[in-house]
């Protein structure tokens, strides 16, 4: 007689586990269990039976696998996550009784956790970190913006606004923006970061109500996971350029609202370019070749300290070092595999005190541009509003108090649609009170047989696509039929006919021109009743 098996010791019920029964094994509450789920990134799952997963009962509950909760018991953060609740109880004991003294003793120590482990267990590879870096950004940015209330914690919005800066440092310094897009939401923005693509958003800096039906608690507990997360890619991201991390910040710049430009950036190693270390200097001065060389360092030293001041601009600090063909060669390479990353290099932008400064000077320096600001925007600006370099200044005002005939005046869309466009648009669409054309997402990516705008089809063109774009919309391809039935026609024609060739000729020409003005009026009166239809849509109208 063989062994009798005990019941829900296989299958999907010991492959699933109840939220309860997973609360009861780790002996944790259930405010703790969300917070190690959250950190862990284990997610509920949905079994195929929820009966037999459920032990027979059909009960609706939220299953996790067994094997993620068993490996949940030798997490450290459980036994941090006690300390933390056998510290607050004994401070609250001490508050009760009016003890200070050692009440301040015991927040003096509090405990603190670290999440780098859980960071290096997530992600393996940094092309894994890059890839889930979307919702970090958009997350990090959110509360950048945020103001300081009970909920929100003002040293985590301050390394919000660290971090989300450093990140956009990198991104100027690398040139390696890509697509724009102005909407409702905010602004999105998508960078190519070592071949994968990065998208975020960042909302429009206005002033905020705190939802009250929002959880802020698990909006900590992803916040505190993903603050850990950028601070890993930012340390990788700049070591890997030669910067150091983290950047330098001038508080005087800083505190007078200089955006971007308060920042920074050094080599890695400019300490040694600076100051040489001692025992080099004794040898260099024993040794005759190794004193010419360190005469030859002294002799640049000038320069690099140079491109280390212009650093503000966002010029590479190796850029200066014109004698150098090796890196020269690099730097023509890079540019060669990111077009357009110096788009705005011949321009000098000024930016009217009524234009998101905080958006426009990271999209123009991303591109190669300079720009400066009016003083009421913030300080630190390195051209005025009567600077003759000026090219283009951008307002959102229909009148100026004062115009520079040296200058172009353009609405700010024109920045983002040359930067999806790849290319310099004309200025004559986007001048200061005139109507802008549509601002087309760039992340749309159309398809055969959809409708494509025509704004789109222009542009697309304009760029030197090689494709049936402008096909795709309705009157083309009513004047693409028109066409082919006539050739089909004329064809026909050339077969019956016996007259001389002169006559022929000249009756072709005239055929033609008449069906080239009829397909116009065809194409031209379908474009007229597709747009009387829209406007009666607009109004409420249905057509069947």
């Amino acid at each position: 007689m063989g062994k009798i098996k005990k019941k829900y010791t296989e299958g999907a019920s010991r492959t699933y586990i109840t939220r309860n029964r997973a609360i009861k094994r780790l002996q944790v509450s259930l405010a703790d269990f969300r917070r190690l789920s959250i950190l862990k990134g284990i997610y509920p799952v949905e079994p195929r039976s929820r009966k037999k997963a459920n032990r027979g009962s059909a009960k609706a509950t939220t299953f996790y696998y067994s094997k993620d909760i068993q490996a949940l018991l030798s997490e450290p953060l459980i036994a941090k996550f006690r300390e933390h609740k056998v510290f607050l109880r004994k401070l609250q004991h001490a508050l009760g009784k009016d003890d200070l003294t050692r009440a301040k003793t015991l927040d003096a120590n509090r405990p603190q956790y670290s999440l780098d482990h859980l960071v290096i267990e997530r992600y393996p590879t940094f092309v894994d970190a890059l890839r889930d870096l979307d919702d970090a950004l958009c997350m990090i940015t959110l509360f950048s913006t945020m103001p300081v209330v009970r909920r929100v914690n003002k040293d985590a919005v301050d390394e919000c606004k660290r971090l989300a800066a450093e990140f956009m440092h990198y991104v100027v310094h690398t040139r390696s923006l890509r697509k724009t897009f102005l909407s409702i939401k905010g602004i999105y923005y998508q960078a190519d970061i070592q071949g994968q693509s990065v998208t975020w958003i960042v909302p429009y800096q206005f002033s905020q109500n705190m939802p009250r039906n929002v959880d802020f608690k698990v909006m900590a507990t992803f916040l505190q996971f993903y603050r850990t997360l950028l601070g890993f890619v930012n340390y990788r991201l700049f070591t890997v350029s030669n910067l150091a991390y983290p950047p330098t910040i001038d508080r005087t710049l800083d505190d007078s609202a200089a955006g971007l430009g308060s920042l920074k950036i050094e080599a890695s190693r400019i300490e040694d370019l600076v100051q040489p270390p001692a025992q080099e200097m004794a040898e260099s001065a024993q040794n005759g070749e190794a004193a010419a060389e360190m005469k030859q360092r002294l002799r640049t030293l000038d320069k690099k300290i140079e491109a280390i001041v212009a650093a503000p601009e966002y010029e590479s600090v190796d850029s200066g070092n014109a004698n150098d063909d090796d890196e020269g060669d690099a730097d023509a390479e890079q540019q060669q595999q990111q077009p357009g990353s110096v788009l705005f290099g011949r321009q000098v932008f000024f930016l009217s005190r009524e234009v998101p400064r905080y958006s426009l000077e990271f999209v123009v320096r991303a591109f190669g541009g300079r720009l400066g600001w009016d003083r009421s925007s913030g300080g630190g600006s390195p051209y005025t509003e009567n600077d003759s370099a000026i090219t283009i200044q951008i307002a959102d005002r229909p009148v100026q108090g004062h115009q520079f005939l040296n200058r172009v005046y353009v609405q700010p869309q024109w920045v983002y649609d040359c930067v999806n466009a790849r290319r310099l648009l004309d200025f004559d669409a986007y001048l200061v009170g005139q109507p802008l054309p549509p601002h087309l997402s760039p992340f749309v990516e159309y398809a055969d047989g959809d409708y494509v705008p025509e704004a789109a089809a222009r542009l697309a063109l304009a760029a030197g696509f090689e494709g049936e774009v402008t096909a795709l919309r309705p009157e083309d391809r009513d004047k693409t039929n028109s066409e082919s039935e006539d050739e089909n026609g004329d064809a026909d024609n050339v077969e019956g006919e016996s007259a001389d060739e002169d006559e022929v000729e000249s009756d072709d020409d005239s055929d033609q021109e008449s069906d080239d003005d009829e397909d116009a009026g065809d194409s031209s009166r379908a474009e007229k009743e597709y747009q009387k239809q829209l406007v009666a849509e607009r109004s409420g109208v249905s057509y069947t």
